[in-house]
């Protein structure tokens, strides 16, 4: 299903310009996974965006189902964005491909309001060790694929400090997200701190 990975990167410049880098990574037992960076300037703001290349070749399964199926089910890929320049971001492009390549490796399904773990900083310095897979289809439209198989949907990660995924796990996504906006958090923001959580 490799023919799938040419779409997706059409796809993507066709959303977020030209990737100015990519980077490879390859763990035994997987596939290789690209992680592209794009540049964009929003209103004077100068935001990276990093995107997996590699996660949508296969579909993901259910960890519990007897066979895998080797056509059907969720396809995705994961966009990252933060702001340029403030922090050592390119070093995100291991966790990232850690988390592209977990459907692969542990048999997860990533969906919207899971979080994904990394066990470390997300970049050095990172105040976030998780993020929260947000919504699809907002910056990155769904790419149709031929019958039978389903969409590539593009996930953005949102970055979570400690608090806030400990929180999430007993309150919910929702109300996360619902906390971000009342409080005005800058999710791009590389250094954000936690918002109040009482």
């Amino acid at each position: 299903m490799a023919e799938v990975l040419p779409l997706v990167e059409a796809r993507l410049t066709t959303a977020l310009g030209e990737p100015d880098a990519r980077a490879a990574v390859t763990f035994l037992g997987t596939d290789r996974i690209e992680v592209l960076r794009f540049h964009e300037d929003l209103q004077g703001e100068n935001v990276v965006r990093y995107a997996t290349l590699g996660m949508s070749a296969h579909p993901m399964t259910d960890p519990t189902a007897m066979v895998a199926d080797p056509v059907t089910g969720p396809r995705a890929e994961l966009v990252l964005s933060v702001r340029a320049g403030l922090a050592g971001t390119d070093k995100v492009l291991r966790a990232l491909a850690v988390l592209a390549a977990s459907p692969q490796v542990e048999g997860l399904v990533v969906t919207p309001g899971a979080s994904l773990d990394v066990g470390d900083p997300l970049w050095p310095g990172a105040p976030f060790t998780s993020v929260l897979v947000g919504e699809p289809g907002g910056l990155v439209e769904d790419l149709e694929l031929d019958e039978p198989l389903d969409p590539v949907r593009f996930l953005p990660l949102l970055p979570m400090t400690p608090n806030e995924a400990a929180w999430k796990r007993v309150h919910g996504a929702d109300a996360l997200q619902e906390r971000w906006l009342a409080n005005g958090a800058d999710l791009r923001d590389p250094h954000r701190k936690s918002v109040p959580l009482d």
